[in-house]
């Protein structure tokens, strides 16, 4: 029953005479003694026990009116209702600083990755620039943690600052129609991604090595290096590193089992194999070293670089749509075509 229906029951109540009023109670009380048998346990809603929290300041005979529920139920009801409206008009406010959006602490976490040689006061400084004013506390509590020692920079950062003036060679083995092993020996340009040197020999030594790395820097002095990159293998011997510090050239070894440390080697050599040395059996060294020399030679003036820019080491000609037909020029027996403009 609602509460609308309540109040039309009460002044329905004041409207009749007192007989007939006192015949509907007898009866409305022997309906709910037959419901108290049925029901053990009435299901009431909030509703119907604010309606008696109500009827306890408005009838003082409600405890004789009340058949459904204990006198007590009812003083619980109120007092439940008491504590919940203090609680609600005493509940304190938010107190302590803004809460951090989630784009902050990306941007902080951001910062302190690529930025290992930062603390928490110079992130607190650069986003203060950047229009955030965040104390150095919270930068440090969400700033991204280096393992000792990682403050140092990584070969990422080493490779970008010392690009220009820095080569880096490696080897790689070619099996011949006879199956004899082939070592190639590649020396790669840093900054212009430009293959300086492709050697072929069956018998690789420090010494070879050495003249070869002499003929890469020899033939590009302009480029003014100073450092190579290179492995631990043996063959770099005592011959090999007296030519490449005679030619100024500070060695940098990679960590043991660490070929990603030497990257751009590693990439061109992969692309020497997937482009050339896959699809050929060489019969001897000289075989070889006429295809890879072509090769690097095609490499370095024909082929398209995604790090360039889809240009070539050696930057080539941009032809307009309205110039002549297009041409093509086979390389290495029409394993690759080299496009151009009829002039």
């Amino acid at each position: 029953m609602s509460t609308l229906s309540h109040v039309l029951f009460a002044l329905r109540a004041l409207l009749v005479d007192r007989r007939r009023l006192t015949l509907e109670n007898i009866a409305l009380r022997q309906q709910l003694a037959v419901l108290r048998r049925s029901v053990k346990r009435p299901k009431l809603e909030d509703r119907d026990r604010i309606f008696w929290i109500g009827m306890v300041r408005a009838l003082d005979t409600w405890r004789e009116t009340l058949l459904i529920v204990k006198p007590d139920t009812v003083v619980k009801w109120h007092r439940a209702g008491w504590k919940a409206y203090w609680r609600r008009k005493s509940k304190p406010k938010k107190i302590g600083r803004p809460a951090m959006g989630w784009d902050l602490v990306y941007l902080i976490k951001r910062l302190s990755k690529e930025n290992v040689l930062w603390g928490a006061p110079r992130i607190a400084a650069e986003l203060r620039v950047l229009g955030h004013d965040v104390a150095e506390t919270t930068v440090a509590k969400y700033m991204v943690r280096h393992r000792p020692g990682g403050s140092s920079q990584r070969w990422a950062t080493f490779l970008r600052n010392h690009m220009a003036n820095t080569i880096a060679c490696d080897f790689f083995t070619v099996p011949t129609v006879a199956f004899k092993t082939l070592y190639v020996f590649v020396v790669l340009h840093h900054g212009s991604r430009r293959i300086l040197k492709v050697g072929v020999t069956e018998h690789p030594n420090a010494e070879w090595t050495a003249q070869n790395l002499v003929e890469a820097v020899g033939d590009h002095e302009a480029l003014h290096l100073t450092h190579i990159i290179r492995d631990r293998d043996t063959i770099y011997g005592d011959a090999f590193k007296r030519k490449a510090k005679a030619l100024g050239l500070e060695e940098i070894i990679t960590p043991k089992a660490s070929p990603w440390c030497n990257g751009f080697a590693e990439r061109v050599i992969g692309t020497i194999r997937r482009e050339c040395t896959d699809h050929i059996i060489p019969f001897d060294e000289r075989h070889l070293q006429r295809v890879v020399r072509e090769f690097a030679d095609y490499y370095n003036r024909e082929r398209c670089h995604q790090s360039l820019d889809g240009d070539a080491p050696v930057k080539r000609r941009r032809w307009s749509d309205v110039e002549g037909d297009v041409t093509a020029r086979r390389v290495l027996g029409g394993l690759h075509h080299v496009y151009s403009r009829a002039a």
